[in-house]
């Protein structure tokens, strides 16, 4: 996308109707199937973070996004800790070309939600009594993008192959 268009998409995405009507958590799970004799072990864990998001419409301008992290903690063969958090939010969108809503809706909206999502993450492994973890950053734009790109080189494809 060249400047132009960056400019011309950050103006009219200025001027949408965009409002947070409620962030919610949806499901919550926490587990340490080998305990206690995971805490017995030298804490040098490879910790392992999957995303994925989805949205549904629920009226007219209105959605709710679904940020889904699985954050797993192994040590050796055995996990230490899985936790699973489905963080939710109900946004009203309004008046945008589609492509503006379909990367509010995959990336913009995520990354209003991925902070809650980082703290419930954060809570429930120090309620597990395990070191504190803390969740990088994640570049919402950057893996919309990159969606975007597989998309279109898939449609190339289907395309090519008809």
């Amino acid at each position: 996308m060249n400047e132009e268009n960056q400019n011309a998409a950050a103006e009219q995405q200025a001027g949408a109707q965009f409002s947070i009507q409620r962030i919610y958590t949806k499901d919550v799970s926490f587990e340490t199937p080998n305990s206690p004799a995971i805490f017995q072990k030298e804490w040098t864990p490879e910790v392992k973070l999957d995303l994925d998001t989805r949205s549904n419409k629920l009226e007219e301008g209105v959605f709710e996004v679904v940020l889904a992290l699985t954050v797993t903690a192994s040590i050796g063969e055995e996990t230490a800790f899985l936790c699973e958090i489905q963080q939710a939010g109900i946004f009203t969108i309004g008046e945008v070309e589609e492509v503006q809503l379909a990367h509010m809706l995959g990336a913009f909206c995520p990354n209003v939600l991925f902070p809650y999502a980082r703290e419930a993450v954060s809570n429930l492994v120090n309620r597990g009594t395990f070191p504190q973890l803390n969740l990088a950053p994640v570049n919402f734009d950057a893996l919309f993008a990159q969606y975007m790109q597989q998309r279109a080189a898939q449609d190339q494809q289907a395309t090519a192959d008809a």
